[in-house]
């Protein structure tokens, strides 16, 4: 097979991505954000090309030859002071590095989008045929659900595309870290004394990257499939943590109202006088608020997605946080 692309490479998924194309003996392009922290791909035998994903005429050159691509570059934080750089990646960049790839002449192409940009069943389970429903999300949410739009545009114009929605990916190599990674971070630091309520899909980040390689191989052009696994309250999460952790779990549980007025003010203190990334948002605890669960049987019937328990993932995330001097 001929050289493979990855945009992201260097981040928590592209990177895992990276990793389970070389243990498929493929040949992989890796596709760097200038000045970004290349340390997950230190020792790994992959050609690297600085390119910026917003750039289509760079992208075209850096995508000639290649055979495939996944395109995961793309920017997951809950906050930023200034959000234009994450229109500008997770948008601009989308519709720039799949008109590269199809100038270029690339295959097949796996887009990577999030379950952020599928709806949500209240009270249910959520899967690739809900219809967006999150027009109050924040710039994370609606920068994916618009980006998505535009990869499975190119799809219908005949690039043979396939999206992925990852769920809330654990596991070793988060050096963001990204917002999930942050949820056992701040439990390991004891920055959250109480159980907000809402809930999560989860997904080892592994397994992850595993079903972006199905996906090129098994899925539909224009499909989706949620790459999740297990559906768990941030209640039985954070009791999950402390017991693989061994620390004592949050036992106060705060109602909706109370969680949702501390996620604005931490928000707030963070527009206005710290100017850093805070904890929670307000936009974000009501998403999760809203039990963000998902079916994923699409994946496991149709691309064979393996699953393992969260427990190891979550020890897995922990142990390389731990290693690596985070907490």
């Amino acid at each position: 097979m001929g050289t493979v692309a990855v945009t992201g490479a260097t981040g928590f998924i592209g990177s895992a991505v990276v990793r389970h194309l070389l243990e498929a003996k493929r040949d992989v392009r890796a596709i760097v954000e200038p000045g970004a922290n290349t340390k997950n791909l230190d020792g790994l035998n992959v050609e690297r090309i600085s390119c910026d994903v917003t750039d289509a005429k760079r992208m075209q050159k850096a995508l000639s030859g290649c055979e495939s691509l996944y395109h995961l570059a793309a920017i997951y934080r809950i906050w930023m002071e200034d959000p234009t750089p994450i229109w500008r990646v997770n948008v601009e960049g989308t519709s720039a590095t799949l008109l590269a790839a199809k100038n270029a002449g690339v295959r097949r192409v796996v887009y990577t989008s999030s379950i952020a940009a599928v709806g949500l069943v209240d009270g249910g389970e959520a899967d690739e045929t809900c219809r967006f429903n999150l027009f109050d999300g924040n710039d994370y949410i609606m920068t994916k659900w618009l980006s998505e739009r535009v990869a499975l545009s190119f799809a219908e114009a005949g690039l043979s595309l396939v999206v992925v929605n990852p769920a809330f990916p654990f596991g070793p190599r988060d050096i963001g870290p990204t917002p999930t990674g942050k949820i056992i971070l701040s439990m390991l630091r004891g920055e959250f004394p109480a159980i907000p309520p809402g809930g999560i899909c989860s997904i080892d980040v592994d397994d992850c990257a595993m079903g972006h390689l199905l996906a090129e191989e098994k899925g539909r052009t224009g499909e989706r499939y949620i790459l999740g696994n297990e559906n768990v309250t941030l209640k039985e999460l954070y009791a999950l943590v402390a017991k693989v952790a061994g620390i004592k779990p949050p036992r106060i549980q705060v109602p909706a109202a109370v969680a949702i007025g501390v996620a604005l003010g931490m928000e707030l203190w963070a527009d206005r006088i710290s100017h850093k990334e805070p904890n929670a948002t307000y936009r974000a605890t009501r998403y999760a608020m809203k039990n963000a669960f998902f079916n994923c049987q699409k994946a496991k019937t149709e691309l064979n997605l393996p699953t393992r328990p969260l427990e190891e993932s979550v020890r897995r995330a922990i142990d390389w946080f731990r290693t690596e001097g985070v907490v």
